[in-house]
């Protein structure tokens, strides 16, 4: 015997009558609060916030330690990595010398060391390699190459676009590093082997270029090499794996260089080339030249500034939590654009945070930018007094030098772990990784970087959609094909929609609806009255962040659809801005406001008494599903004779228990025993 019982609800509490105004003032407001806590003085000189606070007793002495460690390793890197990219090495000590000065004053991270890095390199070397690189125009092209890259940093930064990088996944970043760490290194063959190779950014090139010229093989460089490599190898695996012996890591690019230039002193190999005259001095003013080229550079400047973003940002924010400190990532990449402006101007060619450097910083104890300012003293130092010296460093010395800081890029252990985890992420990285590899570094970039926004475009198109049921004994619905104990009402399909709705995901979201209502999952339980049809979908919104003018069409027609079938929409949860969207386009008043609930809970109650009326009975007329106004009156005509619950007694599941004396019940499973299965 079916009984009458009062359902009691929360009052849904969104206004919409003033959502334009209430929309608008409430970003303005926001904008204002966060214009009134924003220190400008600390905007635009971030190196203030360091200055302010600095504690000469504590942070002196580790960042004096770590600015002289890491401006040693800097010295012979910044050569290396000079002539990686095509260049005289005196332009990688141009390089780590004034972009560091500018970073420590526009830059927020106060660990990231800043300077030529060798995956930087690789690209100037791959864009200039249709010019002779012993020619004034290869090494002003580089230059121009940094203002440019400098221009697009600071654009984004200050435009705030530092987002747009998110879109590529971190499996096609790890693939792009390991394959271009393999043609880093075996472009540095060259000089181990002693004859000239090939300049590519394709393996197939160099490794035919290597076997063609086996014939000039020279075993001095080689040995020499190899020793060098293995001595750096060895350093660096202790410094890693022994805290008493960290200084180590730091040591290896040094070490190289000194016994390079002792062996080649005490013996004077013939056929070991050197390094040669690098003049001594500080870098003059002068402003980039070449400005025809700048149409064809522009490819490299969008791809530099990504590696920048992916590189110098990530590790700045994650040495920034390491220390306890915000960074404004936006802010760093503008940061990174005024040193690479400034550099341009003194002959220094595109730089970015350094992985390897930043770490030693980092380990050694570094506190704030002083530790970047020493660096620069110790390449200013370098410049002035040392650069004789320079004269009579092996080229394969500077080469193992390269080639033991890229060995650490080659991340197989991403790839195992990819192939166990994901194997949509191991196929993002396989296949970013053999297209650089074979068809060079634009390709690799853009195929990986094309298939990244692929796969999520095709999430994003196909987003995931549940049908949810309620958890025995609670309030609480979840999805039913994670909890097979979950039961459904006859008659009622809820369904939560998992992302926010727009014009590519509509198509779908209504063919999934449309199924849904044909064919709800049969794995869960049900309970209810025996009905030969669906007469209620309730959309669970808390999920749908944002939906826009398509998705609000989609809505409207579904709606229209389902009520040419005599079915009913219900709208549970949903966000302030999606209820204003709704709104505002007359989606809510086309549904009727009754049918917007604050919880699924609610909705499901509403739908069960329309679910139950509807069964034919000689002392129950039918009710017409439509009919809503009518309903609303006498659904607010019992709300009026109860009173109110407590949120947290409702959200508690408690509300079953709490019976009104002088009306009917509200049992926890809301139907008569007999419709229980």
């Amino acid at each position: 015997m079916r009984t009458n019982r009062t359902v009691k609800i929360i009052p849904f509490q969104h206004s919409y009558g003033d959502a334009d105004t209430t929309a608008s003032s409430s970003l303005l407001w926001r904008w204002r609060e966060k214009l009134e806590r924003m220190n400008w003085i600390e905007v635009l000189i971030p190196c203030s916030r360091w200055i302010r606070t600095y504690n000469w007793r504590e942070y002196l002495q580790p960042d004096v330690v770590s600015g002289v460690t890491v401006g040693i390793m800097l010295v012979p890197q910044s050569m290396s990595y000079a002539k990686l990219a095509g260049l005289q090495p005196i332009y990688g000590l141009y390089t780590g010398l004034v972009p560091i000065f500018v970073y420590a004053v526009f830059g927020s991270s106060r660990q990231l060391a800043v300077g030529p890095v060798a995956l930087v390199s690789l690209l100037v070397s791959n864009v200039l390699g249709n010019f002779d690189s012993s020619g004034e125009l290869y090494t002003e092209l580089a230059i121009l190459l940094s203002l440019m890259v400098g221009i697009l940093e600071c654009t984004m930064g200050l435009l705030r676009l530092g987002w747009l990088i998110r879109f590529i996944s971190h499996s096609v970043i790890s693939g792009f590093t390991t394959a271009s760490a393999i043609v880093i290194a075996l472009s540095q063959a060259k000089y181990f082997l002693g004859y000239s190779v090939e300049r590519s950014s394709e393996i197939i090139p160099l490794v035919k270029s290597i076997i063609s010229g086996a014939d000039k093989f020279s075993w001095p460089p080689f040995v020499m090499g190899s020793t060098i490599l293995a001595i750096m190898l060895i350093m660096k695996h202790l410094g890693k794996t022994r805290k008493s012996l960290r200084f180590l890591r730091a040591a290896g690019p040094l070490t190289a260089v000194v016994l390079g230039t002792a062996f080649v002193k005490i013996f004077h190999p013939s056929s070991i080339s050197l390094v040669g005259n690098i003049p001594q001095g500080l870098p003059s003013f002068s402003i980039p030249k070449e400005f025809r080229h700048v149409k064809s550079l522009i490819p490299t400047t969008f791809l530099i500034t990504g590696v920048a973003i992916l590189e110098s940002v990530g590790i700045a924010k994650a040495l920034a939590a390491k220390n306890g400190y915000e960074l404004d990532s936006n802010q760093e990449l503008f940061g990174l654009g005024v040193a690479n402006i400034f550099g341009s101007f003194f002959s220094a060619y595109p730089a970015t945070g350094s992985f390897s450097r930043s770490a030693v910083n980092h380990e050694s104890g570094a506190k704030t930018g002083l530790s970047g300012i020493i660096m620069g003293i110790i390449i200013c130092s370098a410049l002035l007094f040392m650069t004789p010296l320079f004269e009579h460093i092996p080229q394969c010395a500077l080469a193992a030098i390269v080639i033991s800081a890229v060995i650490g890029l080659v991340d197989y252990e991403e790839a195992i772990f990819l192939w166990r985890v994901d194997k949509k992420d191991f196929f993002l990285w396989a296949i970013t990784a053999a297209t650089t590899l074979f068809f060079g570094i634009e390709i690799g970039v853009l195929v990986g970087v094309g298939f990244s926004l692929a796969f999520v475009i095709h999430e994003s198109a196909n987003p995931h959609i549940a049908v949810l049921g309620r958890l025995p004994g609670t309030t609480v619905y979840r999805n039913t094909q994670q909890y097979p104990e979950a039961y459904t009402y006859n008659g009622i399909v809820v369904v939560r929609i998992d992302a926010p709705i727009y014009f590519a995901n509509t198509s779908f979201i209504k063919d999934r609806l449309r199924e849904y209502e044909i064919a709800v999952d049969q794995c869960s339980s049900r309970r209810g009255p025996e009905v030969g049809r669906i007469s209620f979908v309730i959309l669970e919104m808390a999920p749908v962040t944002y939906v826009d003018s398509s998705a609000v069409q989609a809505l409207k027609e579904l709606y229209q659809e389902y009520k040419s079938r005599n079915i009913q929409i219900a709208i549970a949860n949903p966000n302030r801005d999606i209820f204003v969207t709704l709104s505002k386009s007359g989606f809510i008043d086309l549904v009727g406001k009754e049918w917007c609930f604050v919880r699924v809970h609610d909705a499901v109650q509403v739908c069960l008494q329309y679910v139950q009326t509807s069964i034919p009975s000689p002392k129950t007329p039918q009710i017409s599903l439509h009919n809503s106004t009518s309903f609303s009156e006498r659904l607010n005509e019992r709300l009026n004779r109860k009173e109110e619950l407590s949120a947290s007694e409702m959200e508690a599941g408690e509300r079953e228990r709490l019976i009104s004396t002088d009306a009917d019940p509200i049992t926890q499973p809301l139907l008569g025993r007999k419709y229980h299965k």
